[in-house]
């Protein structure tokens, strides 16, 4: 059974930290891309970063380059999402999801496998 269970989502003030985890099983974690989307009240789902579990390549969305980490222990088949300086905008469930490597590209969000969202929220 394939299972994403993310985890460390709450409540910061800006400019505070949060990180993200993603435990993935039941798949070769090394032949996939493990990325983080999020989607806040009203807007579309929207691909925030993914790591290459294979080259170990990451990709971020330019509103969260130099703010966001990703990083990935293959041993444990967990991604990590390392926050900081977060901001209001920031604000959404955060949802980890998991793409075969081949015909994926970023920022594609053709993901094959979904987790259940972790919610962040980000006050002022």
């Amino acid at each position: 059974e394939v299972q994403l269970q993310a985890s460390g989502g709450g409540l910061v003030q800006a400019g505070g930290s949060l990180r993200l985890s993603c435990a993935a099983s039941g798949f070769t974690f090394d032949d996939y891309a493990i990325g983080w989307l999020r989607q806040a009240p009203g807007e579309e789902r929207e691909g925030v970063s993914s790591i290459s579990s294979s080259d170990g390549s990451t990709y971020y969305v330019d509103s969260v380059k130099g703010r966001f980490t990703i990083s990935s222990d293959n041993a444990k088949s967990t991604v990590y999402l390392q926050m900081d300086s977060l901001k209001p905008e920031d604000t959404a469930v955060y949802y980890c999801a998991a793409a075969g490597l081949v015909g994926w590209s970023w920022p594609d969000l053709s993901y094959e496998y979904w987790g259940q969202g972790t919610e962040v929220t980000v006050s002022s």
